[in-house]
């Protein structure tokens, strides 16, 4: 029997309204102001969340101070290990209940976020055990007489973090797992359309013992809670994922106390096609780079670059292959693509639909929002638009939607000029089976993450960055783990 989402709950949905999480606490706006958020798949009010504003974010950066500075700058790196062991044993228990409420909250299939629960884990395992593994080190100097000059690393104090809507789930432990690893403390500021997740994982890390005052969660709008974090004067790291616009914001934000900054922005990323490619597995892997997640990832590879001499049939494949694809209710076992994430985002999708064909661009599949038992929910068909130029806006601005251009090309050193020639440079891909094509695509594109014959894999312990007006700052690996440290060179005198 197929599931509704109308008809499916938790018990962490009993209570509608959502409060801060302050301090180990729930906590409502010092205003008594709350936002709505809605059920994507029906269109319908979910919960309603506390509004955050600059006096609730100064509470809960107090919160995470008085925390960083209390018992739990006392934890030892072996302390905090065996913490985030437990954190992990608590959230494998309670995962079908956290992707029940991500499915619930954004969207996204039912069989996707519970098929999430290796990565999250692999992740907080990860982060846990760099707990144990940063260093200083012992360093040979030139001073005349007997002096000893080492480094340190220590915890850098509380970090802001305004995660996004499109996966809460695992966007919360790029922030949390550098956080508990390090000994800093943190404020994450959750999107208002995504913000359940984040919650009910937050209670979960006092259940497994992390102490109040670590991690605090304020919900509400960018531009009053968002900009409050941004701008703190007690804040010493700020971590933003989302779009360029906002994320200049931010950086200018950072200049009050000269905060370090990790920001992750957008992306319009190249998916190179060469004729060689193997195009049973080319034609699904490039199709799910620019729909999976409903095609809200900011390195999906929206921009197909296709060989000229195959796009005739690489088209008419991904034209098949997208037609097949189920889109429905997140709770339906069969489901593949749920809803976008809002109204509003929906509304952006299909003004891009026409866009494109309006700039004289192809629709060859797709192209309209669903109806049927769909039309009270943010559903949009996946859509293939064929001869696309690179000029066209369909193909320079970023949509986060499921909808793929096309884009020809003749020759290797075309198609790597065609892909850099954009403000982003967040992902890319190249498909082919020949070693020196892949070696001079993989050095020429210009962007911080690349893959070869797949998209989209990640791996918490090998990092990426954006590049260009894609961001800067690295998520993943020993380089994340090292902007949650600052360094401090000490000079012994032995004498």
């Amino acid at each position: 029997m197929e599931a509704k989402s109308s008809e499916v709950s938790t018990p962490f949905l009993s209570s509608r309204d959502k409060h801060h999480f302050i301090d180990g606490k729930w906590r409502p706006s010092v205003s008594g102001e709350s936002i709505e958020t809605f059920n994507p798949a029906t269109g319908q009010v979910l919960a309603t969340l506390a509004r955050g504003r600059k006096e609730d974010v100064d509470l809960a950066v107090s919160a995470a101070r008085r925390a960083f500075e209390g018992p739990w700058s006392r934890f030892t790196p072996h302390q905090r290990y065996m913490l985030m062991l437990k954190v992990a044993d608590v959230l494998e228990a309670n995962f079908e209940e956290l992707a029940t409420l991500e499915s619930l909250d954004m969207g996204a299939p039912f069989s996707r976020t519970k098929a999430m629960k290796n990565g999250v884990l692999q992740t907080v395992k990860y982060f846990a055990a760099q707990a144990l593994n940063y260093t200083g080190t012992t360093i040979p100097n030139s001073l005349p007489g007997n002096y000893t000059t080492l480094t340190l690393k220590a915890p850098i104090g509380v970090v802001g973090s305004i995660i996004p809507w499109n996966g809460p789930m695992i966007s919360m432990w790029w922030t949390m797992g550098g956080t508990l690893a390090t000994g800093c403390t943190t404020v994450i500021k959750t999107a208002e359309d995504a913000s359940l997740t984040a919650l009910r994982t937050a209670e979960l890390l006092m259940d497994a013992g992390v102490p109040p005052g670590v991690v605090n969660i304020v919900t509400g709008y960018g531009a009053e809670a968002g900009a409050a974090l941004a701008s703190h004067m007690d804040v010493d790291r700020i971590a933003f994922t989302g779009s360029t616009a906002t994320g200049r914001e931010i950086i200018k934000a950072s200049a009050s106390n000269m905060k370090r900054v990790q920001v992750e922005l957008g992306g319009k990323s190249p998916d190179i096609i060469f004729a060689d490619a193997d195009l049973e597995k080319a034609v699904p892997g490039a199709a799910m780079g620019v729909y999976h997640n409903t095609g809200q990832i900011c390195s999906a590879g929206t921009r197909v670059f296709v060989q000229r001499s195959i796009q005739e049939e690489f088209v008419a494949r991904m034209v098949e292959f997208t037609k097949k694809i189920k889109v429905g209710d997140p709770f339906d076992p069969a489901t593949q693509l749920g809803p976008v994430v809002s109204k509003k985002q929906m509304e952006r999708v299909l003004d891009y639909m026409t866009i494109g064909s309006d700039e004289g661009a192809r629709l060859v599949a797709g192209g309209n929002r669903l109806g049927g038992g769909l039309s009270e929910g943010y559903f949009v068909e996946p859509t293939v638009f064929n001869q696309v130029t690179n000029d066209m806006r369909i193909a320079r601005e970023e949509i986060f939607g499921p909808v793929a251009s096309v884009i020809p090309f003749d020759t290797v050193d075309e198609a790597l000029a065609l892909a850099n020639d954009t403000i982003y440079g967040l992902g890319g891909a190249v498909w082919t089976s020949n070693v020196a094509t892949m070696l001079k695509s993989i050095h020429g594109l210009k962007a911080g993450k690349l893959w070869v014959n797949c998209y989209g894999l990640a791996d918490p312990a090998v990092g990426f960055s954006g590049f260009k007006q894609s961001g800067y700052g690295v998520k993943g690996g020993r380089d994340h783990i090292e902007s949650f440290l600052y360094e401090k060179s000490v000079c012994i005198n032995g004498d």
